[in-house]
């Protein structure tokens, strides 16, 4: 057992068990984390909000009632901290909800990139980005943007995501090919583009700067995925539906194999970065046998209409609902050393909408769980206080406890790590 323990994972998996891939095992010297160390951030945002009287108590600290929203999370709330009066002080509209993971400026370098791209590179996929109820399409409005600003395409297939996790021997063989030809291809356009630079002005080598970065970084990407095209992948005892559940009435569908896939992920170390957009548009859902009284999307715009107000709190507790189960299950499944796999994954939720009736992006609602925190309170932030924090100080402390040195985010320069001591 003592030569065991120091045989690496890879090897040893390949050697003894080349067709059955596991999780970390201690036995395979899975490292352990270090003390108040995170390895894995899930973030999941909701493009139309979540409606804040319902989701923020009206006690602040331990005490707190847990508010009609977050009912579902009842059975977990030691294990997550609400926040209120937080933003990133970004424009309004619609438009702008991606400001929920990019900050000040909607578009720009996304909060789970800047992870994805320092802590990413020790698992096979940097980061996964998935998405339900929109209907194979999100109009430019998606969650995640590479540091040049680029946005990132998001699953919304379950059976995608699947196969990307839990892919046969003849996919990867596809796979390999195409990668290694995809590489070849990338040298020779850096060669050529390397050729040009000498003969172009200073503004454009600026620009040409700016390529080669965005080239490399799919290099570094690409390489990742080839050197782990032979590793033993994960071969998981479970059943897909038989037809993908993307239609937008069938989003609450979607969410449950999602956040199924999303946990098995994390089990198997597949990824270190997730991100989960719940969408909406005119979908009427029907709940506990009753239809709702008008679609998500003109929920979401209730002007205060008590009874859309009363279905718009249904359809949201249906979300919570399988957030719940979805952190039912990090808290069952345990990592090599016997631990809870929420305790090392921090789970952020929350939205960039913070009233969508009124097409408002300030006082976002958020919650997060896991990540080793000390949780069970809501900590309310007064924004008229003088220097009162951001979302971004929040977001840097997320950083922190992933491992990163890093000080700020978009407009925010500090961290909000004293709120959970």
């Amino acid at each position: 057992m003592k030569n065991r323990h120091h045989t690496p994972r890879r090897r040893f998996l390949q050697a003894g068990f080349a067709t059955i891939a596991l999780p970390a095992l201690e036995a395979f010297g899975a490292p352990e984390p270090p003390p108040n160390r995170a390895r894995t951030f899930v973030a999941i945002g909701a493009y139309l909000g979540w409606h804040a009287p319902a989701f923020y108590p009206k006690q602040t600290g331990a005490g707190y009632q847990i508010p009609p929203l977050l009912e579902p999370l009842a059975e977990h709330r030691d294990h997550f901290t609400i926040f209120s009066g937080l933003d990133h002080r970004a424009p309004n509209g619609h438009d702008a909800w991606n400001n929920f993971l990019c900050g000040k400026t909607p578009g720009s370098y996304s909060l789970d990139q800047m992870m994805a791209d320092r802590i990413g590179q020790q698992s096979r996929f940097p980061s996964i980005h998935l998405i339900a109820g929109a209907s194979e399409h999100t109009n430019g409005r998606q969650i995640s943007y590479t540091k040049e600003g680029v946005p990132l395409p998001e699953i919304e297939r379950p059976s995608v995501l699947y196969k990307r996790l839990f892919m046969s021997q003849a996919d990867r063989a596809r796979v390999e090919y195409v990668l290694t030809s995809g590489k070849s291809a990338l040298d020779d356009v850096v060669a050529d583009a390397k050729r040009l630079e000498a003969e172009l002005p200073a503004s454009d080598r600026a620009k040409l700067g700016e390529y080669f970065e965005s080239v490399r970084g799919v290099e570094r990407r690409m390489s990742r995925q080839i050197e782990t095209i032979d590793d033993p992948l994960p071969q998981p005892d479970y059943k897909l539906p038989e037809t993908d559940p993307i239609t937008p009435n069938l989003m609450m569908e979607a969410e449950q194999v999602l956040y199924d896939l999303m946990a098995l992920a994390i089990q198997t170390e597949s990824t270190r970065v997730l991100t989960f957009g719940l969408y909406g548009l005119g979908q009427v859902f029907t709940i506990d046998g009753q239809p709702l009284s008008a679609g998500y999307h003109a929920l979401s715009h209730h002007g205060n209409d008590p009874g859309m107000v009363r279905d718009l709190v249904k359809l949201e507790r249906s979300h919570m609902r399988q957030l719940a189960g979805f952190l039912r299950q990090l808290r069952e499944k345990k990592d090599a050393h016997g631990r809870p796999l929420l305790d090392s994954t921090i789970v952020l939720t929350g939205t960039g909408m913070g009233d969508a009736s009124r097409h408002s992006n300030r006082d976002l609602p958020t919650l997060v769980a896991g990540g080793g925190f000390k949780h069970g309170r809501h900590i309310a932030i007064d924004q008229q206080a003088p220097n009162a924090p951001l979302l971004g100080d929040l977001y840097v402390t997320l950083m922190q406890r992933l491992g990163m040195e890093i000080g700020e985010f978009s407009n925010a320069s500090r961290n909000l790590n004293q709120l959970f001591a």
